[in-house]
């Protein structure tokens, strides 16, 4: 399945407390829920303004609807094209 970069423009982020962003994942499974199995939140990273998320979906379509649903910005889709790590080098 496709992987995506997703980047979120969201004023404060960096400045969300732990319950914050807990009760910001459960509305995000809360819609993954509701859209099926077809799309997957890997993970994401929380730096400064911006929230980056990697997500499995089939089409950057399913990922706007996301956006839409939960209202978290998807401002910028960029597929993977590869993944490296330290263990890539050696």
């Amino acid at each position: 399945m496709p992987q995506y970069l997703i980047e979120r423009e969201i004023a404060g982020a960096g400045q969300m407390t732990g319950e914050q962003l807990r009760d910001a994942s459960k509305h995000s499974n809360a819609v993954l829920k509701e859209l099926g199995p077809d799309i997957e939140w890997v993970q994401s990273y929380v730096a400064g303004d911006k929230i980056y998320c990697v997500y499995n979906a089939p089409s950057e379509q399913l990922i706007r609807e996301h956006a839409a649903k939960s209202g978290f910005p998807a401002n910028k889709i960029t597929p993977v094209g590869a993944v490296i790590n330290p263990a890539t080098g050696q």
